[in-house]
C-alpha cells in the first residue's frame, strides 16, 4: 500500500513539472517577436518577400527590412546598364517598364564621375562597362551560365572561390563590395564606422537563393550586417549594392506594384525627404520564368 501511494505521489509530481515546464514554453513562444520567422509571400512564381521589423529601432521612418528572395531555378536574370543602351540613366520604374522586367535592384556602387560605369569589374556578353577589378571589392555577382544547368545567378565571394575559375563560366558579371563572406562571417566594415544611411544589398543563401533586401530607416552597415545574421540565419555570400537616395528597388507584377526607395545619408544627405527613384546607370532586371 505504501508503495502504491509513493508511485502515486511520483507520478503527481511528474505531472505537475510538467505542467510547469509547458506553461514555461508558452510564455517564452508568446514573448518572442512575430517577426522572428520568416513568412514568405508570394509575388510571383519563383519571387517571395517578406518585411519585418529590424531588431533595432532606427531613428528614422518605420524600422522595416523589406526581403525579396528569388529561386535562381525559376527566374532569369539580366543586367541592364546606360552604357549599353543609349547612355541615358533611367530611374528603377522606367528602367523595368522598358525592358519588360518584374523586378529592378542597383547593381551596385557607380562613379560619380561619368555616372556610368560600375566601381568593380562589370561585364554584359560583349559589352564592357568597366574592364578593372577592384581590389577591394571581394564579391563576384555573375549571371547567364553558359552552361544550361547551372544556376541563373550566383554570388561568389573571392577569397573563397578563385576568379580565374568562373571567369569563363557565365556571360555576365557584376563586382561588389562584400558585407559577409562565404562562411557568415561578417566584415569590420570599419572605413566609414559611423555612417548610417538607407541602403540595399544583396546575398545569397546555402541553398542557392537570391536575396535583394532594402532598409529606408537609415542604419549603419554594421548593424545591418548583424541584422541580416539575425535574420537569414542560412545566409552567405552578401554584397552591398548602394546606399542613400540611388538606393532603389522597384518589383511589378500582374497585380501587384512595391517601389522602395531610399533616402538618408549621414553627413551628404541627412533627410527622409526622398519621395520618388533617382536615375541610376547600372540594374539588375529580374523577370519569372
Amino acid at each position: 500500500m505504501g508503495s502504491q501511494l509513493k508511485c502515486i505521489g511520483l507520478r503527481f509530481f511528474l505531472l505537475m513539472l510538467f505542467g510547469m515546464l509547458m506553461s514555461v514554453t508558452s510564455m517564452l513562444k508568446a514573448q518572442e517577436p512575430k517577426d522572428t520567422l520568416p513568412v514568405w509571400h508570394e509575388l510571383q512564381h519563383g519571387l517571395y518577400f517578406w518585411e519585418p521589423s529590424a531588431p533595432e529601432k532606427s531613428i528614422l521612418n518605420d524600422s522595416k527590412i523589406f526581403i525579396l528572395k528569388a529561386d535562381p531555378r525559376l527566374c532569369s536574370f539580366q543586367l541592364l546598364s546606360s552604357s549599353e543602351h543609349g547612355k541615358k540613366n533611367r530611374p528603377a520604374d522606367i528602367w523595368a517598364k522598358e525592358f519588360g522586367v518584374d523586378v529592378i535592384v542597383n547593381a551596385g556602387m557607380f562613379n560619380m564621375g561619368n555616372a556610368l560605369s560600375n566601381k568593380g569589374y562589370m561585364k554584359n556578353y560583349s559589352h564592357i562597362n568597366n574592364s578593372r577589378m577592384n581590389g577591394y571589392y571581394n564579391v563576384m555577382m555573375a549571371m547567364n551560365p553558359k552552361h544550361s544547368p547551372d544556376p541563373a545567378m550566383m554570388l561568389y565571394d573571392l577569397t573563397c572561390t578563385n576568379w580565374t575559375s568562373i571567369q569563363k563560366e557565365y556571360h555576365t558579371y557584376c563586382q561588389g563590395m562584400r558585407m559577409i563572406d562565404c562562411n557568415a562571417n561578417p566584415m569590420a566594415w570599419d572605413k566609414r564606422p559611423g555612417q548610417a544611411c538607407s541602403m540595399v544589398v544583396g546575398a545569397t543563401d546555402i541553398f542557392g537563393n537570391i536575396y535583394f533586401i532594402f532598409a529606408r530607416s537609415p542604419y549603419t552597415h554594421q548593424k545591418m550586417i548583424g541584422f541580416l545574421i539575425q535574420l537569414l540565419p542560412d545566409i552567405r555570400t552578401t554584397v552591398y549594392l548602394e546606399g542613400g537616395p540611388e538606393a532603389s528597388l522597384y518589383i511589378q507584377t500582374s497585380d501587384t506594384i512595391i517601389s522602395k526607395i531610399g533616402s538618408y545619408v549621414s553627413k551628404t544627405y541627412e533627410n527622409d525627404n526622398n519621395d520618388h527613384f533617382w536615375k541610376i546607370p547600372n540594374v539588375i532586371g529580374i523577370k519569372s520564368r
